[in-house]
């Protein structure tokens, strides 16, 4: 699977900003719920670490995901402080490395194994495939906070289109998950990828669609900027709609950033 490749150039890329970051440097609050890049870098692991199992210890899975769920009960309810206590508090540098290292071993693993299987997960059950493409989504989402807090801009590759792959399936599923009704039709996407090649998706419709460039419909399905902090053009009542709450990862509705909340710092190309 070519997304086992693309998750793990994903990884690479937001680890290479982070060679020589001091403990004090992992400590910053990004603008992520005001999450550290240590918080981050804990998230990204720890659900690592669940995909593997899923795939290839559904078991281990199981009780991981109970266990998880459980420190959030009996503690602050957070991700961050549970993802914390699972990973036995490691932070900084030495997080960073269990984080790339994981990442190394798993690429290998998801590349060989069958696409289809169907695997557990926090939602609903998805495919192998649908699982290494989702962590390079996790990787890229939440890898952007940290190039935002730290002034640097990412050089963009066209494997985002894996990324607007997830978005565009995730068109129903956003509003079932709200319980709304499916608007019919789903509007058409056209967009440009970094390279310039096209991508497109669904019927051409004039009526209903969206076109613009991948990076930005990204970033509005993946929640890391508001549709008007994009340059995308959108055309309809329902791709309005969408573009307004699209969520293209698991777990209960969340709403996106308002405009302008997210952003890359002015400090561009320094570092805390």
């Amino acid at each position: 699977m070519k997304q086992a490749d693309d998750f793990l150039e994903e990884t690479e890329t937001l680890a290479a900003i982070l060679s020589g970051l001091d403990d004090a440097g992992f400590g910053t609050p990004t603008l992520f719920k005001q999450w550290t890049i240590d918080d981050v870098l804990r998230h990204l692991h720890h659900f690592n670490l669940m995909a593997i199992w899923s795939a290839f210890e559904p078991d281990r899975f199981s009780a991981e995901y109970a266990r998880f769920r459980a420190l959030r009960a009996d503690g602050d309810g957070t991700m961050t402080e549970a993802s914390s206590i699972m990973l036995d508090g490691l932070s900084g540098p030495e997080l960073c490395a269990a984080w790339l290292a994981t990442a190394r071993e798993m690429c290998p693993r998801f590349a060989t194994a069958d696409p289809r299987a169907r695997v557990k997960w926090a939602g609903p059950d998805m495919s192998v495939r649908t699982s290494i493409t989702a962590r390079q989504m996790e990787t890229w989402a939440h890898g952007q906070a940290v190039f935002d807090v730290l002034g640097l801009e990412r050089q963009e590759a066209d494997r985002v289109s894996n990324i607007a792959h997830l978005g565009v399936s995730a068109y129903g599923w956003t509003f079932v998950n709200r319980g709304e009704p499916v608007p019919e039709p789903a509007p058409f996407v056209s967009l440009a990828l970094p390279s310039g090649a096209a991508w497109t998706w669904g019927e051409p419709n004039e009526d209903e669609r969206i076109d613009g460039d991948a990076v930005g419909f990204a970033q509005v399905v993946a929640q890391t900027r508001n549709i008007a902090d994009t340059g995308l053009s959108v055309t309809g009542a329902n791709a309005t709609r969408w573009m307004a709450m699209a969520q293209c990862f698991a777990g209960p509705p969340n709403d996106p950033p308002a405009p302008g909340e997210r952003h890359r710092s002015a400090r561009q190309g320094t570092r805390p």
